[in-house]
């Protein structure tokens, strides 16, 4: 581990003397990437770590706004095309041109290669690709797709050259041995070791400002202490999703800054509306004559035993802020109409008898414990919350790598995780997750529990496809206040995020999807 080092670049003959940023830059995130491969998998810490190599054709900003990237400009040409200007001269990491047969390329490889936690959310309403000229495409979509620019965010480009012939099974040995890992961001690959360190060094070809790091070393660190001890003892330069519990201690520190931003992640719990309910059972152990979550009654009784304060409060000690509903308040389609919900355990406990549990019942309570912030003390808790109505429910705490591939698969009956919309707009989380699972309609990938409401998917396919900004947001905003009368998806709190850094070596421009960039992050002045 090298510590943050400053050096002076000598004057030469033809040029004076200049301060030199060619300085390696160390930090310690709670969580890395799962391959090298950017169309893997969806996971947010695993496009994180990959905006650095490769680039999108539409950037998120800071605060989510749409901005230029690989695509200069972008405009609908008709109902179902989107035309894509790209921006000229750039270079991949191998030195050849960055042309629409790499889009073009990187939009239809998605599908083949998506992995556990798919990426094809984000060219779902792709139909067809095609290249006008080296620097046009023409998207063409099946149907009217307002917000493709904003899924566009998550559209990685890749070397059509470099990653040619790769199917499903070799891409990640391809990617992970550097050979297909050719991109065209401000830096390039090196080396990585899962659950360690991503290696990156600046590449002087980029098309955009020079990067003062010349070389970026991404260290995963997921244990919370761990991280903090490396940066106390100078080892790192910045770490990220520093543990509540820390924030207070490390303020006081003389040798450290800490920022706190509120981000767009919400923890949410959702309920099993299958048939038959995994690890669902009665007090005893015995069979239940029938899933319980499908009463509203149940799913009622477990929203009410949820105190959202005191989770906020307390189990994330002021990092969290009770919510609503299961976007934040900036995001397009955010329904400010809709009221606190409710905490009421004696209530809970009185929908518990009238639906015919007035003992309750026993289940596993399964969720992440090392994705975001306050994850394993807000599971735990709302276990014990929900204990105290009746339901015996089992806190089962995962690492991210494990919970999201056995949730995909649908082993998980009562589970909470932190979702994050990304691309600025209601439309992304709530067609992923509230939407039935309609390969049809390129919706409900994530909804993997068996929840349908006709009223619900009508909404959502309504907003797909409307033009119109206010049509489009009035049904986004009744999305959400269906999804609080359902209540089979339960959002619990938003997830603040706090950074701690070497005081007088770096800053950092905080963003509010928690994403960590070298890009983001300069040298004290």
């Amino acid at each position: 581990m090298r510590p943050l080092v400053y050096a002076l670049f000598c004057a030469t003959a033809l040029s004076s003397a200049v301060p030199v940023l060619a300085q390696t830059l160390t930090i310690g995130v709670r969580g890395g990437p799962d391959s090298i491969d950017p169309h893997f998998t969806a996971t947010g810490t695993h496009a994180e770590a990959l905006k650095h190599v490769f680039d999108t054709l539409v950037w998120s900003g800071d605060g989510l706004e749409l901005e230029p990237r690989l695509a200069t400009s972008w405009k609908p040409i008709n109902d179902t095309t989107w035309e894509f200007k790209l921006r000229p001269g750039v270079k991949f990491h191998d030195g050849s041109d960055f042309t629409a047969e790499d889009v073009k390329f990187s939009i239809e490889r998605i599908p083949m290669v998506a992995g556990p936690n798919p990426t094809t959310i984000y060219v779902r309403r792709v139909k067809e690709t095609k290249i006008i000229d080296p620097l046009t495409v023409h998207v063409v979509t099946d149907g009217a797709a307002p917000t493709l620019p904003n899924d566009f965010i998550r559209l990685f480009i890749v070397s059509h050259k470099a990653a040619a012939g790769l199917t499903k099974e070799s891409a990640n040995a391809a990617f992970n041995s550097g050979k297909a890992a050719v991109g065209t961001g401000p830096y390039k690959y090196v080396s990585w070791q899962p659950k360690g360190d991503l290696v990156l060094d600046r590449f002087d070809g980029y098309w955009g400002p020079k990067e003062p790091w010349a070389r970026h070393v991404r260290k995963e660190i997921a244990n919370d202490a761990a991280r903090v001890a490396q940066l106390k003892a100078g080892q790192l330069d910045l770490i990220t999703r520093v543990p509540a519990t820390d924030v207070a201690a490390l303020k006081r520190d003389s040798k450290i800054d800490v920022q706190i931003i509120d981000t767009v992640y919400v923890f949410n719990v959702e309920l099993d509306m299958r048939e038959k309910a995994l690890n669902v059972t009665a007090k005893d152990g015995s069979a239940l004559p029938k899933n319980p979550f499908l009463d509203i009654r149940v799913r009622e009784a477990i929203d009410l035993a949820i105190d959202r304060n005191a989770l906020a409060e307390v189990a994330m000690e002021g990092l969290g802020k009770p919510v609503n509903q299961m976007v934040t308040p900036s995001i397009f389609g955010f329904n400010k109409t809709l009221p606190a919900r409710e905490y009421n355990p004696a209530k809970a406990k009185q929908q518990l008898a009238a639906a015919g549990y007035p003992n309750g019942f026993k289940m596993q309570f399964s969720f992440t414990k090392d994705r975001l912030p306050g994850d394993t003390q807000v599971g735990t808790s709302i276990a014990q919350m929900l204990a105290a109505i009746g339901i015996d429910a089992t806190p089962n705490a995962q690492p991210a790598a494990v919970f999201f591939p056995a949730r995909t698969r649908g082993e998980f009956s009562a589970s909470m995780s932190g979702w994050g919309t990304l691309t600025g707009e209601a439309h992304y989380t709530l067609s992923s997750l509230a939407h039935s699972n309609d390969p049809s309609k390129k919706m409900g990938a994530f909804n993997v529990l068996g929840y349908k409401n006709g009223e619900m998917d009508k909404l959502l396919q309504i907003a797909a496809v409307e033009m119109d900004e206010g049509k489009r947001r009035k049904a986004l905003e009744d999305a959400n206040a269906l999804v609080l009368k359902d209540r089979q998806r339960l959002p619990i709190v938003a997830v603040g995020s706090a950074w701690a850094m070497q005081k007088g070596k770096v800053t950092i421009k905080a963003r509010v999807d928690e994403d960590t960039l070298a890009m983001n992050i300069k040298p004290a002045k």
